[in-house]
């Protein structure tokens, strides 16, 4: 296969512990050819969609703590999307419009025969934090809002809560109210922009203190390790970005019950590659845009989800 990954530009990834990086190294591996393009160069070109492409190898032996993981094989081409046999968003957030302008492009190049993973629409639809409102089975109790009242009346339900940004990433924006938060107001006014910004509140989860974890779902199949992002002492965040500590370890029956359930009823989305986090016994986010992890978990399990992704990716274009 030809391959084409949408992503960041490449000086900028730390290829020791990059997901993408791990994807790449195992479909190279599996005999498969690489191009790289970057979100600025997709463009439509009288109806057609296409990209500025670069052609890749991986460079054998590197360190990948070093620049010189990677080697140009061609020059800069400009080509239908769907000249690729497999096209892979690989784009970190933010989700700003020109994001959703990607997708929008990702999914009119669908139209015309690119098999694009995760696809344009599936990407758009599943708003990271929003989506786990399909599974409140599965889920602390949530508030979605920008109304301070009905934000001060959680808070005072429930007497101890994290508030966040719906378009947050790492972490960022993150805050625990607990009882007599001092600073309650001052904190709402920021995250909702004075009312205005519409944000998302949820019971705090003591379990965090065991960890952030994130579960991975691959062509449908739970992968059967999670990395618990453990945080920093005296820390509400688990994020790696945020100086959590990540640990693999085996899937708990809960979260085999919430992984297999979320595979069940996201099926025949576009979605290849899925995230899942969850704290003690509640899923907390559903990510679809660039999830990670992929390097922690294989070095600490054994398990090369890597490969795992490149099989998965195979069948999925086959099919």
């Amino acid at each position: 296969m030809h391959v084409l990954f949408i992503i960041d530009p490449l000086p900028s990834l730390k290829a020791y512990k990059d997901s993408s990086v791990a994807m790449m190294r195992a479909l190279s591996a599996r005999g498969h050819r690489l191009s790289v393009a970057y979100q600025p160069g997709l463009y439509i070109e009288e109806g057609t969609v296409k990209a500025v492409s670069q052609g890749i190898e991986l460079v054998s032996g590197a360190d990948l703590h070093g620049p010189d993981w990677w080697r140009d094989v061609s020059n800069p081409v400009e080509a239908a999307l769907s000249s690729f046999d497999a096209v892979i968003m690989r784009k970190d957030p933010p989700f700003d419009m020109e994001y959703v302008y990607a997708t929008h492009m990702l999914e009119y190049a669908e139209a015309q025969g690119a098999k694009v993973f995760n696809s344009g629409a599936a990407i758009r639809n599943h708003p990271e934090k929003l989506a786990i409102t399909e599974f409140p089975e599965y889920t602390a109790p949530t508030l979605v809002t920008r109304d301070m009242a009905r934000l001060r009346a959680f808070y005072q339900q429930y007497g101890d809560v994290v508030v966040k940004p719906l378009d947050g990433m790492g972490g960022s924006g993150v805050f625990r109210l607990r009882a007599e938060e001092h600073n309650l107001g001052s904190i709402l006014e920021i995250l909702t922009r004075d009312g205005t910004r519409t944000i998302m509140a949820q019971r705090y989860i003591p379990e965090i203190v065991n960890g952030d974890k994130r579960i991975l779902l691959i062509g449908g199949e739970p992968v059967p390790f999670s990395l618990a992002r453990i945080p920093l002492a005296g820390e509400t965040r688990g994020n790696l970005a945020a100086g959590g500590r990540g640990v693999a370890q085996p899937l708990t029956e809960r979260d085999r019950e919430i992984a297999e359930q979320a595979a069940k009823r996201l099926a025949g989305r576009g979605l290849l590659l899925v995230g899942l986090d969850v704290i003690g016994d509640y899923l907390t986010e559903v990510n679809v845009t660039s999830p990670t992890c992929f390097v922690e978990i294989t070095e600490q399990s054994g398990f090369d989800i890597g490969d795992f992704f490149a099989r998965a990716l195979e069948r999925a274009v086959e099919g």
